[in-house]
């Protein structure tokens, strides 16, 4: 009776550790980034590495649109009150395939660039050039401040069946985690 036991236990275990993550193929890496002035303020550039798992790949092939959020902080850091803020900037783009023309059409906004395949577009999703991260008005003290990117895939805007799908489907997961750097003064 025990040994039954200790095999349904076994079992049960085994079918547990098979759901739980594996090594993370589906984490987008910051490559380089760089921030540079420019006449309207700071200027990032960044590259992205990725692929879209099979099962994204196909649901943009079948005409749902993908949103990308690609996420920017730059803050100094306080020891007599909380970390100030100096600039916060997200930058959405969305990915999605029109059959009729059979291309894939990359959009930030109002500006959009249309691709004959995937492939073409997640290159030019992959980097980031010239996105104005901080106005030219602000100031900044004369301290280093700590700044900070990610991308990741907005799950929160797919359609309500594929959101459901996201909280327990690893196949529609695509993040990075936070790049931090030091940017020094003058900026």
């Amino acid at each position: 009776m025990r040994r039954v036991a200790l095999l349904t236990l076994c079992a049960a275990l085994a079918s547990l550790l098979s759901f739980a993550p594996a090594a993370r193929g589906d984490e987008i890496e910051v490559r380089e980034v760089a921030l540079r002035r420019v006449e309207g303020g700071l200027a990032l550039d960044a590259d992205f590495a990725f692929e879209l798992t099979p099962r994204l790949a196909e649901v943009v092939a079948n005409g749902v649109p993908l949103y990308f959020s690609v996420e920017f902080e730059l803050t100094r850091r306080r020891w007599y009150w909380f970390d100030e803020t100096a600039a916060r900037q997200r930058l959405q783009l969305r990915l999605s395939y029109h059959a009729l023309s059979r291309q894939y059409r990359l959009s930030s906004g109002l500006l959009q660039q249309s691709f004959a395949s995937l492939e073409e577009a997640l290159n030019v999703l992959k980097r980031v050039r010239n996105w104005i991260v901080v106005d030219r008005n602000v100031r900044f003290a004369s301290a280093d401040y700590d700044a900070a990117l990610r991308m990741r895939l907005d799950t929160a805007l797919l359609p309500k069946p594929f959101q459901l799908s996201a909280l327990t489907a690893r196949d529609l997961h695509l993040e990075s985690p936070w790049k931090r750097f030091i940017v020094r003064p003058p900026i």
